[in-house]
């Protein structure tokens, strides 16, 4: 059995081909917004959220380039989430992967403007690829999956709910209601996108529900962590921000060595999970390895 790990490099190269393809040509008017949107979604990231599309459909025994529609578009929206995320009003960052924000290498108003262009260019992929034509309920089941995801019962809203929560004392409950929304459902979404095209008994489904909970939350923290231990050409973004802002973080109201072992926990917990999946769910274990051992 050929190793996720081994076609990981196929995979990203296939979204990243695909993506490069339904982006608007940088030469196009409006130029400048173009250039920014190019700026902000082709700029090496890991892509972690399609990869986990893509090995969601292998443990389902789909084949994996159905899902390159839907991991485009959750990609697309967490490019928009992260271009939002550095903007003055938000987190007020300066770098992003080791390069100039988008709306310091641009403006603010540019950076605003191509991260709404690219949640509405997430959406218009879902509507008009070719893959979906004769797939209706497929096609609006995926749409309103990720809309879901990241609207105000998701990402958006758990943003919202993290600035409100910024300079005050909240418990842990708390801060793990914001993490399932704010991280947790973009990637729910990753991995529930090919239940749509599968026969699935309600014990995988349960079993996928389970994985992605615990594996969303370590997520989170295990960001909190390099973002408490890192340095800022180690995690290519400024360290120590959420400090700065006296944000609630998991380091901040357990520790350090407590966040480590409930990242640990999750991380067993989220593989006991899908076990139902047998050798099918290696490549979610190779990811949900990485995405909680990773320094960056």
């Amino acid at each position: 059995m050929e190793l996720f790990k081994d076609k990981s490099e196929k995979y990203t190269l296939e979204v990243n081909t695909y993506l490069k393809d339904y982006l608007p040509k940088k030469e196009a008017s409006p130029q400048v917004l173009h250039e920014a949107m190019h700026y902000a979604v082709m700029n090496g990231g890991k892509r972690i959220r399609p990869l986990l599309t893509y090995a969601s459909a292998e443990a389902l025994d789909i084949d994996p380039l159905l899902l390159t529609p839907a991991a485009a578009a959750i990609e697309l929206l967490h490019c928009f989430s992260l271009v939002h995320d550095d903007l003055p009003a938000m987190d007020d960052d300066d770098l992003r992967r080791g390069k100039l924000s988008l709306h310091k290498a641009f403006n603010e108003g540019i950076a605003i403007l191509a991260a709404d262009a690219m949640q509405s260019l997430a959406f218009h992929v879902l509507a008009n690829d070719a893959s979906l034509n004769q797939k209706d309920d497929i096609r609006a089941s995926l749409s309103s999956l990720i809309a879901e995801a990241s609207g105000t019962s998701g990402m958006t809203g758990g943003q919202a709910l993290d600035i409100e929560a910024e300079g005050k004392t909240i418990d842990l409950k708390d801060l793990e209601h914001i993490y399932h929304l704010k991280t947790g459902k973009l990637l729910r979404a990753c991995i529930m996108a090919p239940v749509f095209y599968s026969n699935i008994n309600q014990d995988q489904i349960s079993a996928l529900e389970t994985f992605i909970t615990d594996i969303g939350l370590a997520f989170q923290i295990q960001d909190d962590i390099i973002e408490a231990e890192g340095n800022t050409e180690q995690i290519g973004k400024p360290s120590r921000s959420d400090e700065d802002k006296d944000k609630a973080t998991f380091p901040k109201i357990i520790g350090l060595d407590a966040s480590k072992r409930r990242v640990l926990d999750l991380f067993n917990q989220s593989n006991d999970a899908i076990s139902v999946f047998g050798e099918k769910s290696e490549g979610l274990r190779y990811l949900a390895k990485i995405i909680t051992e990773r320094t960056s």
